[in-house]
Order: C-alpha cells, then sequence, then structure tokens
C-alpha cells in the first residue's frame, strides 16, 4: 500500500498519449532504460552516445502508446 501512496492516482480523461508517456517514465525510472552504463574496469559495450538514448526512449515511448492502446481496444 504504501507503494501506492507514492504514485499519483491517474486523473480521469488522460489520454492515452498521457498514460503512454507516465508507463514510459516510470519502466525507465525504475530500469535505467535509455540511460548510458557507467563502467568500472573491463566493460564489454561502450557507453551509448545521446542519439541512441533518445532513440531508445522513442523506441520505448512507442511501445508503451502500442501496449496502452491494444489494452483501450480489448
Amino acid at each position: 500500500m504504501e507503494e501506492m501512496e507514492k504514485t499519483q492516482a491517474p486523473r480521469a480523461g488522460k489520454s492515452s498519449d498521457e498514460v503512454a508517456l507516465e508507463l514510459m517514465k516510470f519502466i525507465a525510472s525504475e530500469t535505467g532504460y535509455g540511460k548510458s552504463q557507467g563502467s568500472v574496469g573491463f566493460a564489454g559495450k561502450n557507453a551509448k552516445s545521446a542519439d541512441e538514448q533518445v532513440d531508445a526512449l522513442l523506441s520505448l515511448f512507442d511501445r508503451c502508446r502500442k501496449a496502452v492502446h491494444r489494452d483501450a481496444a480489448g
């Protein structure tokens, strides 16, 4: 229940794009999606450039929009 108190309840009349944006922000903040990985020692991958980070977040937003639209239609 404490977790529910930390998040805002969705307001009535939110557009599906607003819901998708909130979902994307939640996923990105909880998982670090789209952020470059700081590396210590040996790293298997290079850090993502700013363009790659933007592309990753836009891709995530598109996936969230599709999921919200699919859920609203069903």
